[in-house]
């Protein structure tokens, strides 16, 4: 047996044991003269976040009629005519054909007009505001389970 035939023996071997692996299907144990490692996995949660429309708000006006009534106070002349008798005073004044007064009589009308006058004023604005939202999921994690047999000293070094 030369070294090129021990190569060729070790390859085979390496071979047959990914053969029987395969149809077996044993977990693959690593053998270590002195050190060795195994690698422990976990899950954690990723969280991500979006804005999704939940409702909108729409602000207008409307017209609204409403009738008032208001008592103005206005005022009209009268023409009050007062006879009197007076005891037969003589006069120089001859009686003539015509003779006229003239009053003016006066009134109080009311006129109505209309004008727009700002009352008040209506704003929105959003703010943003935080809450806390509880997450729940169930998480794996591979954890490491040492098993010993025989004799074997073993200190763990946390």
């Amino acid at each position: 047996m030369g070294f090129f035939d021990l190569f060729n023996e070790e390859e085979t071997q390496k071979e047959t044991r990914k053969k029987v692996r395969k149809v077996d299907r044993t977990p693959d144990t690593e053998f270590a003269a002195e050190d060795a490692h195994l690698d422990l996995r976990e899950e954690e949660l990723d969280i991500d976040k979006h804005r999704v429309e939940t409702g909108d708000v729409t602000l207008h006006k409307d017209v609204v009629e409403e009738e008032q009534s208001v008592n103005v106070p206005v005022s009209h002349d009268q023409v009050v005519i007062e006879q009197r008798a007076i005891d037969h005073e003589p006069t120089d004044e001859p009686i003539t054909e015509e003779e006229m007064v003239h009053i003016p009589v006066t009134a109080e009308k009311i006129d109505v007009a209309k004008h727009t006058v700002v009352t008040g004023e209506v704003s929105a604005h959003k703010r943003s505001v935080q809450e806390t939202e509880q997450v729940r999921d169930v998480l794996r994690k591979e954890v490491a389970d040492v098993e010993s047999h025989g004799n074997a000293d073993i200190i763990n070094e946390d």
